[in-house]
């Protein structure tokens, strides 16, 4: 991060499938949170998982404020994160999603003591339905697939259908043959403002490939498309 300090880094902070039962994240997350929030190059932002706009929307709601009380005493600890991220949000429209999404987003726009522009990001994994999407969250994850997934017809099929601004879209690609590492983020950084490429089939959110973080940052660089 601090080798690359023109290129942003979306931080996803998640201590228990969310932000767990007690006010604050344990000792480690307090810690290692508030040294990335000093980077001017790096926004964190708390998951929730909503399973498919399942989850009560109250407890949704409340996970929320249990992420914004973090930075209660912020200009101590320089805890807090910059918006939420929205695991498991659904591809197909309902009204009923809508009515979800639409309450949940406005309520993270509102929540003082989220930090910065409040960032409401969507993970349906896949490009969601025009009426999902214009709602209007900051970003949202149109493809999250294994590399031979990814590579499908009908995956890129979907994309092609339901296209959105690159300033708008991530992409989360696992299980890529190290070959093929490189071309790829060229390839995607024309797609997405923010990417995450790795070579691992399994835990690649827990941890960082050996190889890939590296190659992934150096093409993000190189010829580097603007943001």
């Amino acid at each position: 991060i601090s080798a690359n300090p023109d290129l942003h880094f979306l931080v996803i902070v998640n201590p228990n499938s969310g932000p767990g039962a007690s006010p604050l994240p344990d000792a480690n997350y307090v810690r290692e949170v508030a040294r990335l929030n000093r980077y001017a190059n790096v926004v964190t932002v708390g998951y929730i998982a909503i399973n498919y706009c399942k989850k009560p929307l109250p407890e949704a709601l409340e996970e929320v404020q249990t992420y914004a009380t973090w930075a209660d005493d912020y200009e101590r600890t320089g805890l807090g994160v910059g918006g939420i991220f929205l695991d498991e949000t659904p591809n197909l429209y309902s009204s009923e999603a809508v009515e979800y999404l639409t309450s949940l987003q406005h309520h993270i726009k509102g929540t003082p003591g989220l930090l910065g522009n409040r960032l409401v990001i969507q993970n349906p994994g896949t490009p969601p339905d025009a009426p999902l999407a214009n709602i209007g969250p900051d970003l949202i994850l149109t493809c999250e697939e294994p590399y031979s997934r990814y590579r499908s017809n009908e995956v890129q099929c979907r994309l092609r259908q339901l296209h959105y601004d690159r300033a708008r879209c991530g992409y989360m690609i696992h299980s890529v043959p190290l070959e093929h590492l490189r071309p790829l983020v060229h390839e995607l950084r024309h797609r997405a403002a923010y990417l995450f490429i790795t070579e691992f089939f399994g835990e690649f959110y827990e941890r960082f490939g050996p190889s890939s973080w590296t190659a992934m940052v150096e093409a993000s660089q190189s010829e580097r498309v603007e943001q």
